[in-house]
């Protein structure tokens, strides 16, 4: 599918990082971008860079993500084009020991259930939606091509490090999730695939102090440095405009290998 002038968009997480290089990337095309986003503030500013619409939305919530996907097909038509970049992570261990104390703990299910709740189901769900969505698109080729679907895992849903067991899960399923929802669409013309990013440039990674983020670049086998964001979306690209691009999930990542920490 070809990205064109008014080809409709969306993308979640898209007011930073990540998903605002890839809303950038495909406004460049001349499409209709609409961004998901928590944050009011930096996702009004994308919007109005890239000549699209802002959306607030929890991808948790049924709700948000419905009234999300309404503004955005009210302003711009239904999309074509979803990718997936709404996630959070957190640092815990399944079980611990204080140091100090001897105190024994066990990660809080709270805790663990909202990155599954954001990163896995948020993401099905806004798949889910979408693509329903998607098929009362007449097909743009003879191929049938309706639309193309690009999500966000990482190479923590393959090499988890030590206090990950959250975020490698929810991570893991979306990889694992990616083929099977490939086959359930492969009849209505919707391609699937997944970005599984190494060590990325964004704000959380810029916030890390100056040692931190240089150890991190030099386990990097090449090029020794972090991700930049546009090469994310470079890959989007990719997998949105080639034809034959479905049900992958491909690492980002430098040839790295994540170390247990």
């Amino acid at each position: 599918m070809q990205v064109s002038s008014n080809t409709p968009a969306v993308v979640t997480g898209g007011a930073s990082g990540l998903g605002a290089a890839t809303a950038r990337a495909i406004a460049a095309k001349g499409a209709k971008v609409a961004i998901f986003d928590m944050n009011e503030e930096k996702g009004t500013a994308m919007a109005e860079e890239l000549g699209g619409v802002f959306c607030k939305v929890n991808v948790t919530s049924d709700e948000e993500v419905d009234a999300g996907f309404a503004a955005a097909r009210e302003a711009h038509g239904q999309e074509r084009i979803l990718v997936n970049c709404a996630g959070i992570g957190n640092a815990i261990k399944t079980a611990s020991r204080d140091k100090q104390t001897g105190e024994i703990k066990h990660f809080p299910l709270s805790a663990f259930d909202f990155v599954i709740q954001v990163n896995l189901v948020g993401t099905f769900r806004c798949i889910a939606k979408s693509a329903a969505g998607m098929m009362t698109l007449d097909p743009l080729s003879d191929d049938g091509d309706r639309g193309a679907i690009v999500n966000t895992a990482s190479v923590a849903g393959e090499d988890g490090q030590i206090g990950q067991a959250a975020y490698s899960a929810s991570k893991g399923g979306v990889i694992g999730m990616t083929l099977p929802i490939a086959r359930d669409l492969m009849r209505e013309g919707i391609r699937v695939n997944t970005i599984l990013p190494g060590i990325f440039n964004t704000p959380l990674m810029n916030a890390a102090p100056p040692n931190v983020k240089e150890a991190l670049a030099a386990s990097v086998p090449f090029p020794k440095r972090f991700g930049h964001p546009e090469e994310y979306a470079q890959l989007a690209m990719c997998m949105i405009e080639t034809g034959y691009f479905n049900g992958e999930d491909v690492r980002l990542d430098g040839a790295i290998r994540m170390a247990p920490r």
